[in-house]
């Protein structure tokens, strides 16, 4: 990771959270003829400090989303803000929650804003210290009432209550990832490959909850770890896990993040610095892990390096996606009755260094953030086969690091 160029103080952030007011577009949003023609909110986050590349992005941009073509229209700049690189929509979609992924202060923040339900403009509502630097990824417990944050730079997570009217409290518990890091070079890199994001300290990379709510996981790139923790609902409070307080990945693999399955018993883990995809048993009484299976991300010759990014399943859980950086595709598995992965096939992101994909709600269009060419791609989703066909449309944004829906 790169140090920013520019420093933000707290008085910064808050005079530039500020909506931007770039004058109403095209009347009331998201009214059309015909349910088919309706659109959705769609909210981007874009980094406006160098962290890992360039930075060309202003802030939360938020567009609507037709559903008939997948196409972003109506674009507006509803937030100035310092890195909003992870953006999470409340259950209650009246609020949305960002990180603000700040390296070179003591700690970076957690900004939140009330949605105006005609407009989507944000209002602020308040910022919060998110206990590490360089936050860079966040959940929420299936609740609402708390959020989960994971400090990439700090090597930390927090625990954040949410308050009623939707504003951020200070954490009510914070855990220091201590201990030893792993190899510079990946165990199962891929042949020539230089890949080294991070194994200089702990990196918490990513944190949320399990399906039932009663875990939360989080991993650590650094570590090599998934760390385990059962969820006190009352207190807000982390304990680790009965069954073992980690999983070990291998050495240098870099785990980055994972995604459930819609049955809750299966997790996959992707390696960042060894393109590879792991399949686990979940136990989801005791938050155990039990690993069944890893493969790769890439193509069978590939040579090289390439860093993994983001991993989805198909909302009918037939299908895995796994964005690729450098290689900069998005590798297709299909998933069969016992959770284990083929890599059937990939498709271009037509652009360059995915960090971030998506399916829209209806799940008929898959996007791509791709951060280094500043666009994000759109496809349309096969569901038989699992493929993904470009429809021709591109959005261009600054250097974009998040894209997420509001239906």
């Amino acid at each position: 990771m790169e140090n920013h160029t520019n420093t933000w103080s707290r008085r910064n952030f808050i005079k530039a959270a500020t909506p931007v007011v770039l004058g109403h577009v095209g009347g009331r949003l998201g009214l059309a003829a015909g349910a088919e023609h309706r659109s959705v909110f769609a909210y981007v986050g874009s980094y406006t400090n160098a962290v890992d590349g360039g930075a060309n992005g202003e802030g939360i941009y938020r567009f609507e989303m037709e559903a008939r073509t997948g196409a972003f229209t109506a674009r507006k700049l509803v937030a100035k803000a310092p890195n909003p690189s992870w953006i999470v929509i409340h259950p209650s979609k009246k609020y949305l929650y960002t990180v603000n992924e700040i390296v070179n202060q003591e700690s970076g923040a957690v900004s939140a804003y009330a949605i105006d339900p005609t407009t989507g403009d944000l209002t602020p509502l308040n910022m919060v210290n998110s206990e590490g630097r360089g936050p860079a990824h966040m959940s929420l417990d299936a609740s609402g009432k708390y959020a989960f944050v994971a400090n990439y730079a700090g090597g930390t997570i927090a625990v954040l209550p949410i308050l009623e009217g939707g504003r951020l409290g200070a954490a009510t518990d914070v855990h220091h990832d201590l201990g030893s890091v792993g190899a510079k070079s990946a165990t199962n890199a891929p042949l020539g490959s230089f890949a080294n994001s991070g194994h200089d300290a702990p990196h918490a990379h990513m944190v949320a909850p399990d399906p039932r709510n009663r875990f939360v996981l989080s991993v650590d790139l650094g570590q090599d770890r998934i760390y385990v923790y059962r969820f006190d609902r009352n207190s807000g409070k982390l304990s680790s896990s009965e069954a073992a307080p980690f999983v070990s990945f291998p050495s240098g693999d870099g785990p980055r993040h994972f995604t459930f399955h819609p049955n809750g018993r299966w997790i996959y883990v992707l390696g960042e610095e060894s393109s590879t995809i792991a399949f686990f048993h979940y136990d989801a009484t005791h938050g155990a892990l039990t690993l069944q299976q890893t493969i790769s991300s890439l193509p069978e010759r590939f040579a090289g390096t390439n860093f993994t990014s983001e991993v989805v399943i198909s909302p009918d859980g037939r299908f895995l996606y796994a964005a690729n950086r450098l290689h900069d595709t998005i590798a297709i598995c299909a998933i069969d009755s016992n959770g284990r992965l083929t890599l059937i096939g990939e498709v271009s992101t037509m652009g360059d260094y995915p960090r971030h994909c998506t399916f829209d709600p209806s799940g008929r269009f898959f996007y791509v953030c791709n951060q280094r060419s500043d666009n994000i791609t759109c496809f349309q989703v096969q569901h038989q086969t699992g493929s993904l066909s470009f429809t021709g449309v591109y959005t261009a944004v600054g250097t974009p690091s998040i894209v997420t829906f509001l239906s």
